[in-house]
């Protein structure tokens, strides 16, 4: 076993890959994911399994499993707690196991945002009077990413406007448009497992998405994306330092609105301080604690309190009503 650093502090032990019946047969790989405890599980399952894209996805029974394809091979990722060490445990089956590498295991780092230092950011948030209760009811909170940053500019643009449950219908539809079943590279489909690789971006751009259940302008931006991120236009991971001008080129998509870039900014751009400020569900909380903020311009202002966590802030708030409705609400 060798072990390999990863962004933000965090380590992977990496077994080597194995095959799993035979030398001819799909490999499998485990890895262990350190993290900064506390860490809230349950939370970070409950909002994957709110948004999972049928076929791609599924949480059941404390796990999260779901198809990747890293370095052109295609598996099965299964990611779970582990019961008493701070890390989670990640087994990837199929072909992408033989290249589960650092650059693999950042990305599930990002994913599950395991570099975050929880007492950093409560402290800071737990100044405010209004998050004070919200840290110490989750005070291991964390921001889901996402395993591809085109996946979730999809998931974010089909969101516009709509509930959780609705996006995640329409995304399930676009899979099975323009999605490859992949259960012969990843073996058999065993009660329910993913087995459907998401589109690819020019197998997007050219998939009719007429009469899916969206709106002719959102669909003709979901098209014009996927050509823009196929044609290399926009990009989907910058750098922190190139934030501002990746903003500013996801801005110029027809259809791209502050809600959607901010979302994808939040999410897979892992940009901490990202805030959708136009959510309704952010919006509704802000003005339940002071009715005169509200506003866009009088919630940005007391946001501004929350940075360099704003992202942070918007998880709590998610997370709270939430915890009231005992469902997915809220990006």
């Amino acid at each position: 076993m060798s072990g390999a650093p990863v962004p933000n502090g965090a380590f992977v032990p990496i077994d080597a890959p194995l095959p799993i019946d035979g030398a001819d047969a799909a490999p499998s790989v485990r890895l262990e994911l350190r993290f900064r405890a506390p860490y809230d599980w349950p939370r970070v399952l409950r909002f994957f399994a709110g948004r999972a894209i049928p076929g791609v996805e599924q949480v059941a029974g404390g796990v999260y499993r779901r198809i990747v394809e890293h370095r052109g091979a295609v598996g099965r990722l299964t990611v779970e707690r582990h019961p008493r060490k701070h890390c989670v445990v990640a087994t990837v089956d199929g072909a992408a196991a033989r290249y589960a590498d650092a650059a693999f295991a950042a990305r599930l780092a990002a994913m599950f945002d395991l570099g975050a230092d929880p007492h950093a950011i409560g402290a800071q948030l737990a100044r405010d009077p209004w998050f004070a209760p919200l840290v110490d009811a989750a005070p291991g909170l964390r921001v889901p990413g996402a395993w591809s940053g085109f996946e979730l500019a999809v998931r974010a643009i089909v969101g516009q406007q709509v509930s959780v449950k609705a996006a995640t219908t329409i995304v399930g539809r676009l899979v099975e448009r323009a999605g490859e079943r992949m259960n012969e590279r990843v073996g058999a489909d065993d009660g329910g497992a993913p087995a459907w690789r998401f589109p690819t971006p020019d197998a997007l751009a050219a998939c009719d998405v007429a009469r899916i259940g969206m709106p002719g302008k959102r669909a003709a931006a979901l098209t014009g994306m996927a050509r823009a991120v196929a044609a290399g236009d926009v990009p989907l991971a910058p750098a922190p330092a190139d934030f501002a001008a990746a903003r500013e080129a996801w801005l110029a998509l027809p259809g791209i609105g502050p809600w959607t870039v901010e979302y994808l900014a939040m999410r897979a751009w892992r940009d901490p301080d990202a805030w959708p400020a136009s959510d309704l569900v952010l919006m509704q909380s802000i003005a339940a604690r002071d009715p005169s903020l509200d506003r866009l311009a009088g919630q940005r202002r007391r946001s501004e309190a929350w940075r360099p966590w704003r992202a942070y802030a918007a998880l709590h708030l998610w997370n709270e009503v939430a915890d009231r409705a005992g469902a997915a609400r809220g990006g």
